[in-house]
């Protein structure tokens, strides 16, 4: 008999201590099956969504070969930092997976040997009667030959992707559970009020059109309370921010080198060291927002930011950041609970 995890993905794969060469083990049987030899069959649909493999998607009958196809997602990810198959949209993600539509990009992927890049290669083989077997990997160059292959690489900036897409995994669990929260909290309040989880009862035009318009209205509020807490940042008004901010609200953003932070304090540092003494004029300009609605009392934002500003030396500047911030509106005021950035460690930002 054999073993099928089917949910492979970093966050399941533990060392057993933190001394150097530490046995990895593996985590979360929940979704495992029992297979004999090399059988094949249809299993079910299972798995986490970027690490699925083309024949679970495409329902087909499927065996062991699904771990090594996540095994080489992993391998990826490890090496830069970013999987890669990324969407936000699960379709459009599951249709690049089918296609196997990734490559090796500039400049991440220039110091990654051409033999790590061909175990990736084998084990992203769309066919998963040509993909590599387990037995096949153990014995490919560059791991049967690691010492010389797969010799020791500075690779700081792979820890820093790391961090990066550590957090937005974090993020995207925090979000879940801050709908899930608030959908509990609206449901609350009216068994029978579908407006909250977006379902529309009637299909008169005049319904629709009224819906329509509030949910732009709502997502203009989004768009005009993001900017107004910006503006507060940029002006190194605390008081203002605290007011637009839950006190326990959390946060992942480069300052905290990757570590998720929850309360006011740790911004107070910086607005009473660094943007209260800022006498020099900041431009702030939000592009490309996405608001997504969760019923009537959430929302979470995503936008590029872009922060135009004077050094040091008196020479213009110009920073950006990808940003996510959830809100919630408690008592008519929107606060924010969470929110993500990427980018530089911090020139004007929060």
């Amino acid at each position: 008999m054999g073993v099928v995890h089917r949910d492979l993905k970093p966050e399941n794969l533990l060392l057993a201590s933190k001394s150097k060469g530490a046995a990895v083990k593996l985590a979360d049987f929940g979704l495992a099956i029992e297979v004999e030899g090399d059988q094949q069959a249809w299993f079910g649909f299972a798995g986490t969504p970027g690490y699925l493999s083309p024949e679970v998607l495409r329902k087909d009958p499927y065996g062991k070969a699904v771990d090594l196809w996540a095994c080489g997602v992993i391998l990826y990810i490890l090496l830069v930092g970013y999987p890669p198959f990324w969407d936000e949209d699960q379709h459009r993600l599951y249709q690049q997976i089918k296609a196997g539509a990734y490559d090796f990009p500039s400049p991440e992927w220039d110091t990654v040997t051409p033999e790590a890049k061909d175990l990736i290669n084998k084990m992203l083989t769309i066919n998963p009667a040509k993909r590599i077997t387990a037995a096949e990997a153990l014995k490919h160059p560059w791991i049967s030959h690691r010492s010389t292959v797969a010799s020791c690489m500075h690779r700081q900036e792979t820890v820093e992707c790391l961090k990066k897409f550590n957090a937005r995994r974090k993020l995207k669990g925090a979000i879940l559970t801050t709908m899930l929260a608030t959908r509990n909290f609206s449901g609350g309040k009216s068994g029978s009020n579908k407006k909250a989880d977006g379902v529309k009862e009637s299909s008169e035009s005049t319904n629709t059109t009224i819906e329509d318009e509030d949910t732009r209205g709502r997502k203009q509020d989004i768009i005009k309370v993001t900017e107004q807490l910006i503006e507060a940042i940029s002006n190194g008004d605390f008081e203002s921010y605290t007011k637009m901010c839950d006190p326990a609200v959390t946060a992942f953003e480069p300052e905290a080198l990757g570590n998720l932070v929850e309360g006011l304090d740790f911004h107070r540092f910086y607005f009473e060291n660094l943007w209260s003494k800022n006498s020099k004029p900041v431009h702030t300009t939000i592009l490309n927002p996405h608001i997504h609605l969760v019923g009537d009392e959430a929302a979470c934002i995503a936008y590029i930011r872009v922060t135009q500003y004077i050094d040091a030396n008196g020479t213009p500047r110009t920073a950006q950041s990808e940003e996510t911030r959830v809100w919630h509106r408690r008592d008519g005021k929107w606060q924010i609970v969470h929110f993500h950035r990427s980018g530089s460690a911090s020139t004007l930002s929060n």
